[in-house]
């Protein structure tokens, strides 16, 4: 079997996520269009608008995503999502200068959002990181993190691993240091 469905998760043999993140964009388009009644409505507020995508769109977007390595393509595709997303919520805004309307540019989009789905992702991973890093040395989940299996990688340029994602979120979010950080506070714990 070359693909198949575990805990809402689509994954294969190759460990590659496309097939996923392609599900979950087309459910979080479904679910956009099952509320699209309310994104409509223009008693409803933006604020309430934007809300709910947060609250209903983003989930179904990110249930998953925390074990994922995203490629550039993966973070591109994300990106252009939410951003059709937030152009159908948020409108035409009018120019006052060239008196017409007008669709928002992506600076603008990203200057009113507070998080994107990228940095959502992120923290999930790093939250996931934090807590198999709090479990017990002997569980399987931290000895599975820590594993080396000492194979030889295949030619080309070596595949991102989840490790390096971990890794650069903590460079992003953290700043330099931060995970000799972590590690020296969980010893000052344990001791």
């Amino acid at each position: 079997m070359e693909n198949f469905k575990y805990l809402g998760v689509i994954l294969n043999e190759d460990n590659n996520n496309q097939i996923d993140l392609q599900e979950r964009i087309k459910n979080a388009n479904k679910t956009y269009f099952m509320l699209q009644k309310f994104f409509k409505n223009k008693t409803i507020s933006k604020k309430l608008k934007l809300r709910l995508k947060n609250i209903i769109i983003d989930k179904t977007l990110t249930y998953a995503p925390g074990t994922w390595t995203l490629t550039k393509r993966g973070r591109k595709q994300l990106n252009i999502f939410e951003r059709k997303l937030y152009r159908r919520i948020l409108g035409p805004v009018y120019d006052n200068k060239k008196e017409n309307w007008r669709i928002l540019t992506n600076k603008e989009i990203y200057a009113s959002v507070k998080k994107t789905i990228i940095e959502t992702i992120r923290l999930n991973r790093l939250c996931l990181f934090g807590h198999v890093q709090r479990i017990e040395d002997n569980r399987i989940p931290e000895r599975v993190l820590c594993m080396n299996l000492g194979t030889t990688g295949m030619r080309g340029r070596p595949r991102n691993r989840w490790q390096d994602e971990v890794r650069e979120d903590g460079r992003i979010v953290g700043g330099e240091g931060w995970q000799e950080k972590y590690i020296t506070e969980r010893n000052g714990r344990s001791s």
